[in-house]
């Protein structure tokens, strides 16, 4: 079952992350924690925030390490002191609800020839991100961490890519994922059977439908081609639901290239 979201309040902004091209930041919340802050007014909006809040509590109801997910509200007064004009922007697009990621202090960038994955791990990333799209988990940006031994999950944003458009959604819910092919476990994940068998348990479309319904209506209302929240929303588990549907024959045709 997907989790209960906490809302936490932003109260100290203390760095951007320069990597990727939404320049999310490490920020401290009213809790005493840090966090990875994802922003709603970032270039690709709150569609961004959507894919990474689906994609790591469907992650988590696999078993799978994910950072904690938390909503991150940010208060109009927050950019005023900020110098970078730049930064001050993005600040005063993204006033209200906001998306977060527990930081991972001392955690590290996921070497794929320095970490020894097992086969049924790999498998069950690929599984993940067949399931949702995802073309951003490459040999060059693996969007993995290592941290206290363990492989976590991050930066899910890339994935659900239709959503920008809706342009032939339903087509591709039915449809495989050709881009699977330049996934970094790609050649990895030798037990897809096993991964599908136990992915295809685990995940139930009562557990799409909890997770579908953390999304806050505010992000639904952005550049949405649907009349109603409600709508758009159902169109997320309407997808989600017939790629969990789809999900074996999608599988075996991701990997029949390799065999």
């Amino acid at each position: 079952m997907a989790q209960n979201m906490r809302t936490v309040n932003v109260t100290r902004y203390i760095t951007p992350l320069r990597e990727g091209g939404s320049l999310p930041a490490i920020a401290e919340a009213d809790d005493g924690f840090l966090y990875v802050l994802k922003f709603r007014g970032a270039g690709q909006g709150p569609k961004a925030l959507i894919s990474e809040l689906i994609g790591g509590e469907i992650a988590r109801c696999l078993g799978l390490k994910v950072p904690e997910l938390v909503y991150a509200e940010l208060d109009a007064a927050f950019g005023r002191t900020e110098p970078d004009e730049e930064i001050q922007d993005l600040l005063k697009a993204s006033v209200g609800l906001n998306l977060a990621l527990h930081y991972l202090e001392g955690s590290i960038t996921f070497d794929p020839a320095a970490w020894q994955t097992t086969a049924m791990e790999a498998s069950k990333i690929v599984w993940l991100d067949n399931l949702l799209l995802n073309v951003d988990r490459t040999v060059k940006n693996t969007n993995m961490l290592q941290w206290k031994r363990e492989l976590w999950l991050i930066d899910h944003g890339a994935a659900l890519y239709f959503h920008h458009s809706w342009a032939n959604w339903e087509t591709l819910a039915q449809s495989p994922f050709a881009l699977i092919k330049n996934h970094v476990f790609y050649y990895k994940a030798v037990e897809m059977d096993a991964a599908n068998a136990y992915c295809s348990q685990q995940l139930t479309v009562s557990q799409l439908e909890d997770i579908v319904n953390l999304i806050p209506d505010s992000w639904l209302l952005h550049d949405s081609p649907f009349t109603e929240v409600e709508e758009h929303r159902l169109a997320y588990l309407q997808f989600l639901s017939q790629r969990l549907a789809y999900c074996s024959q999608f599988n075996q045709e991701a990997l029949h290239g390799k065999r």
